[in-house]
């Protein structure tokens, strides 16, 4: 009776809370009278900011830096002989897809073909159209299924494509809007899981039906696969390619740590996987089931990868799971992917990057083979070749510039493309150090600063700090995440960056996560305070003169940052942040998070959320340092909501803040390079206002 008179009351304490909170209209994403706030907060912040002196050139430059074409053309699928990317540039700052033969690619000459211009489509059908990927027909790869958000929504339209001439098919395959999800189920038919209409959806705003649909015939006829509860997150389907066979699954999100899977029987009956509900789903090679542990299970590790015979498990036969690949306590699995007979995997070690071959063998035993890459690096295993033992690899560093090479076990890497530098690194430095956190964890951090430099410096902090998400250093250009080359302008400048590998992410595998999940996430926080005070005590910085800088859930980091620690920090760049702690899970996708975060709805959820929620927290009468809060209209993952009334409350009682609210794209608070360009000089701007030490 006490769990019913529980989930009985829940909705009355959120709506209890919204009736109470005078700020509840800048929810209404595009309500009047919260649009009308927005644009009076960004024009008074553009107003500020771009006065500032060198903002023009600092924009001009970004935006060069952003779109220069010297830079890699990753490649995002190896399909059937072709490499397929999407290219963005400044003459086509929403992309182009396109294709070349692997051979051309493989050897740094490639030709490529032209599939969709993503700029010249928008015009021509009035959308603003951003690019969301495609999912390919296997074995032929000739047609494909393409989304596009209207705006960089996290909702997308579905549209069949023919890859052989270059032309969506008339009649074809098509969806509405929508946050849907599509897998090929033989040349003629579609797995599809999007909104069927009333009670088709999660709470999260995900589907949780999946359907078969058959070519020509309307959607209303589809049948069904599998259903979840409206409690899920969502449900979804995929068909996992192993060479020549493919085995096609049902994905139930039951939260965001725990997955029901089941496998789809030739005859369309469900077989449940074995695996634990909480074990990460990575590939399939030749005919093995391949996922990483979160928990131990039996003797076999947290973190390590297992796998299992699929076939005999839809035949009714023992298919018990064995190990794989077991890490070292220093490593972490971060990436899995397999191509034909060989599984990569990349590792990060005290968060450096290793790319290791892994062959099985008769005895059932897989061995390794390490690929010789670039030491002390980030590796990104880009794509794999599917038919061939191939994959490509990009190694780059917060000072060294991305290097993409052809791998194929136990063969010398072959380089394919290596970007020339895009500034002047000989004049700075990167080292590894460690902080101690309240608890006595040893934190990593990646700092970067001028040779020589003895300090006290202004310094730049970004952090996430959950999710499983680990943060490795990437070229100092793109740092921090989608903020432009705000982190190489800073350094220019004779400050001091600074990555911090706090706990919530999966740096060092499923533990890392764990101690900063739910009740533990004030270690999360405490890490960050670690990795401050440990800049203050080393002489590198000094209070007042750091800044922190997180988006998302890094957002939600900074935000209570600022608040536990106003002493300490001088500056605070808070992206697309979660804020309002108590009201998140009854907005927009929030419910799907309360794996990570809890249930505030649930009182013993909320007593430990209460102590951290941002909105809750804030206090009349404390000197918080001025905030830049940026977020988007178009965001339909974390609401705009949250920055709104973050800045609304700030306002009431009388504290500075900046903010920036774009109206286009999506979860990335941008669509382009343009509008990442702005952010960038913006920020830098902000930045060189709040410490003015900084030049």
């Amino acid at each position: 009776m006490r769990i019913l008179l529980a989930l009985a009351a829940a909705p009355l304490i959120a709506s209890a809370a919204q009736a109470a909170d005078p700020n509840a209209y800048l929810e209404e994403v595009e309500g009047p009278a919260a649009i009308a706030q927005v644009k009076a907060w960004n024009a008074e912040t553009l107003k500020v900011l771009t006065a500032t002196p060198g903002f023009d050139a600092n924009r001009t430059r970004a935006r060069a830096l952003l779109e220069d074409d010297k830079r890699i053309a990753t490649p995002d699928a190896v399909q059937g002989g072709q490499v397929l990317n999407i290219w963005r540039d400044a003459a086509n700052p929403r992309g182009l897809w396109r294709t070349a033969s692997l051979d051309s690619f493989k050897a740094g000459t490639p030709a490529w073909r032209v599939l969709i211009d993503v700029d010249a489509l928008g015009k021509a059908e009035h959308k603003s159209w951003v690019w969301e990927g495609a999912v390919c027909r296997a074995p032929a790869y000739d047609r494909c299924m393409v989304a596009l958000a209207d705006g960089g929504t996290d909702a997308h339209v579905w549209r069949e494509f023919d890859v052989v001439h270059g032309h969506f098919v008339d009649g074809g395959f098509a969806l509405p809007a929508a946050k849907a999800n599509v897998a090929w189920a033989g040349n003629d038919a579609l797995y599809v899981a999007t909104d069927f209409g009333k009670d088709s959806l999660t709470t999260s705003g995900y589907p949780r039906i999946v359907k078969r649909w058959t070519r020509g015939l309307p959607l209303s006829t589809a049948t069904l696969v599998a259903q979840g509860k409206p409690t899920d997150v969502g449900v979804a389907a995929n068909v996992i390619v192993d060479g020549d066979k493919q085995w096609p699954l049902v994905v139930r999100r039951l939260d965001f740590y725990h997955t029901e899977v089941s496998h789809i029987a030739p005859n369309g009956k469900l077989v449940r996987s074995p695996l634990p509900i909480d074990a990460e789903i990575e590939d399939i090679v030749d005919g093995r089931m391949i996922a990483k542990l979160i928990t131990p299970l039996g003797a076999i590790p947290a973190g390590a990868l297992v796998d299992y015979d699929v076939a005999a498990l839809l035949a009714g036969k023992p298919a018990p799971i064995a190990p794989v690949f077991v890490p070292a306590a220093s490593q972490s699995v971060e990436q899995v992917s397999g191509g034909a007979s060989v599984l990569w995997v990349k590792l990060l070690d005290d968060v450096s990057g290793k790319l290791l071959a892994l062959r099985r063998g008769g005895d059932g035993t897989w061995a390794q083979t390490p690929v010789p890459l670039a030491a002390n690096a980030t590796v990104h295993l880009d794509a794999v070749g599917g038919t061939s033992p191939l994959a490509f690899a990009t190694v780059e560093g917060l000072l060294l510039p991305p290097t993409l090479y052809a791998v194929t076990p136990a063969t010398t890497p072959q380089l394919v493309q290596q970007l020339p530098a895009r500034f002047d690194a000989s004049t700075m430095q990167v080292e590894q150090r460690f902080a101690k956190s309240k608890d006595g964890t040893r934190v990593p951090y990646f700092l970067v600063r001028k040779k020589g430099s003895t300090g006290p410096v202004p310094a730049l902090v970004h952090a996430y700090g959950g999710f499983r998400a680990a943060q490795t250093p990437t070229y100092l250009v793109e740092q921090p995440y989608r903020a432009g080359p705000v982190a190489l302008f800073w350094v220019e400048a004779g400050n001091a960056y600074v990555l911090a590998n706090i706990r919530g992410g999966s740096e060092y595998g499923p533990a890392w996560h764990k101690a900063g999940l739910r009740e533990k996430r004030q270690n999360v926080f405490d890490d960050l305070h670690a990795v401050a005070e440990d800049l203050v005590a080393t002489g590198v910085s000094a209070k007042g003169h750091i800044a922190i800088s997180g988006r998302s859930n890094g957002g939600l980091l900074v935000g209570v940052a600022m608040e536990q620690r106003p002493d300490l920090y001088g500056a605070v760049v808070m992206g697309s942040p979660l804020i309002d702690m108590q009201r998140y899970s009854h907005l927009l996708a929030g419910a799907s998070w309360m794996g990570e975060y809890g249930d505030p709805d649930v009182p013993a959820d909320w007593a430990f959320i209460s102590a951290y929620s941002p909105y809750q927290n804030l206090k009349r009468g404390v000197k918080y340092p001025a905030p830049y809060i940026y977020t988007s209209t178009k965001d339909d993952r974390v609401h705009p909501g949250h920055a709104r009334k973050f800045a609304a409350k700030l306002a009431e009682f009388g504290d500075p803040f900046f903010y920036s609210e774009a109206l286009e794209g999506g979860h990335a608070a941008g669509a382009d390079r343009i509008e990442d360009a702005q952010r960038a000089a913006l920020i830098f701007a902000y930045l060189q206002r709040q410490l003015p030490a900084a030049h």
